[in-house]
């Protein structure tokens, strides 16, 4: 019989414990849901890192009991979860506090000012309000500032991928393509930072409280038996380092090199792509460390993406809400005939998604412009659609002027990428092929890809790619609405933000919100 990988994929939403065959079918899955955070003060988001193993535990055994036969098979696991969630771990490996949440807003003291020619230097290139601004985000500096006793204690500092190697394995071990965050790592060379570095003056985790990296596709220990008591996997399976949950999903999607982007549709949005050379888009922005050993993920990153999906239904669809619960089915479903109402281009309507400021434009804010009387709620939420659409094909243009090489097609992934609807919307704007994988656990397919290769189910990373990624449907771009969709990206929505900056600037300077730092 064939092996199989299980791979853990922790979202914000929902841990998911999935199976796949060695042809990149996903054969079983166990989808457990929990609370995304808890806020014991306004703007906090954090999480007992426990419940999260508490319910992958949980997953395995139902899990086993559902696919007896497939959880004997498993060769290996794979871990990918969410960014830039932070666990303190003692020498034990348990946690000290609740895991702060890439969600959180919490700020902590600024703990490094430029000085001289450093300090007019990012002055001269805007950037000296970002490296505040990230550094007053470091969850390690908020911790050492308000918990000195916490930090004291704390042995590890690590991402929730590391929290759950530990468990699995007892080692203080995780993947490069892991660290992704506010830490003192250099993306450029794929490891910590060096004394001086200027990722190491924002985030003042010392060596000794950083673990041990290795490239993805290596080992990062075994199956303990405590682990194997707790789970009911084989004591001795391999855990094989892989990545992020973004760089998961753009390996899953086949994106191995410029010619394609990868867009993941999720409650952060992302347009990126996979490099050999390291490359920043938006200057003194990272690229990432792809799953692919010693390759780059270029990254332009749209902060409230679809989550914008959860804010519409919240705020202005009640009706379809109520419809949808009254026929038992999801509201997206109605969401999307909202959608079939409303021509190409909203009528005008155009939606600028700058509902959370980046680091490059502090003072943003999104915008809705082009309302008359001709406009509804329908309007409103394709203009939702379309916005999020044309500020990722903005992203994409940064990509591939930075790159050189311009997409020859889209791969789409996330939640959002379900509907039929959203990724015709998308292929147009993009005037791009845009395919869709056979299975929506684009995130859990990468990591399978990477776990088949690190124990020998494969040959080689590019045998893995090859027989696992598959591509179900392809939506090709109608020229009628990529003509229409040109003119309000070019003529429109990139004047948009420039238009629109000294009345944020202003808004900004009344109301104080966005907060200056």
């Amino acid at each position: 019989m064939d092996p199989v990988v299980l791979i853990l994929d922790c979202g914000t939403q929902s841990l998911r414990t999935l199976l796949f065959g060695n042809d990149g079918s996903l054969l079983t899955k166990i989808k457990l849901e929990y609370e995304p955070c808890e806020s014991p003060k306004p703007g906090w988001a954090e999480k007992d890192p426990d419940i999260y193993w508490q319910t992958f535990t949980r997953s395995c055994v139902q899990l086993k009991q559902k696919s007896p036969d497939l959880f004997k098979r498993i060769q290996g696991v794979g871990i990918t979860t969410q960014r830039d969630s932070m666990v303190c771990l003692d020498e034990s490996g348990k946690s000290l506090r609740p895991a702060v949440l890439w969600l959180d807003q919490r700020k902590a003291n600024i703990v490094y000012r430029p000085k001289g020619m450093y300090k007019l230097a990012y002055l001269l290139s805007g950037m000296d309000e970002a490296i505040a601004k990230t550094q007053i985000e470091g969850t390690c500096n908020w911790i050492i500032q308000n918990e000195p006793e916490i930090w004291e204690q704390t042995y590890k500092f690590v991402q929730l991928s590391t929290f759950f190697t530990v468990k699995l394995t007892g080692n203080f071990t995780d993947s490069v393509a892991s660290q992704i965050g506010h830490i003192p790592f250099n993306y450029r060379k794929f490891r910590w930072c060096k004394k001086g570095e200027l990722l190491e003056k924002l985030f003042k985790v010392p060596p000794e409280k950083l673990v041990e990296l290795k490239s993805p596709g290596e080992i990062l220990g075994e199956i303990t038996g405590k682990a194997s008591r707790q789970t009911g996997l084989a004591e001795g399976i391999p855990v094989v380092a892989c990545g992020s949950d973004k760089g998961c999903e753009t390996l899953g999607m086949g994106v191995i090199d410029p010619s394609t982007a990868s867009l993941s549709f999720g409650t952060t949005a992302t347009v990126q792509t996979t490099t050999k050379k390291y490359y920043e888009p938006i200057r003194h922005m990272p690229s990432y460390p792809a799953p692919i050993p010693g390759m780059y993920n270029p990254e332009v990153e749209i902060y409230r993406g679809y989550w914008m999906i959860s804010w519409f239904k919240e705020e202005m669809a009640y009706k379809e809400v109520l419809e949808a619960q009254q026929n038992n089915i999801e509201p997206e479903i109605i969401l999307n005939s909202l959608l079939e109402q409303v021509p190409a281009g909203s009528m005008g309507l155009i939606l600028q998604p700058f509902w959370g400021p980046g680091l490059k434009n502090p003072a943003a804010k999104g915008a809705i412009i082009g309302f008359g009387d001709v406009h509804t709620r329908a309007h409103i939420y394709r203009a939702v659609i379309e916005g999020l659409g044309f500020a990722l094909l903005e992203g994409l243009k940064k990509i591939e002027k930075s790159v050189g090489v311009k997409a020859e097609k889209a791969a789409v992934s996330g939640g959002a990428s379900q509907s039929d609807e959203i990724c015709q919307i998308s292929a147009d704007i993009f005037d791009l092929p845009m395919v869709r994988g056979r299975t929506f656990e684009t995130a859990g397919l990468g990591a399978a890809i990477i776990t088949s290769y690190g124990t020998g189910m494969h040959a080689s990373l590019e045998e893995a790619i090859g027989r696992m990624v598959t591509y179900e449907h392809t939506f090709q771009p109608s020229p009628s609405n990529v003509d229409l969709y040109k003119r309000m990206f070019d003529r429109v929505y990139r004047k948009m933000y420039r238009s629109l900056y000294p009345l944020y600037k202003e808004i900004r300077e009344i109301t104080g919100y966005p907060e200056k730092i």
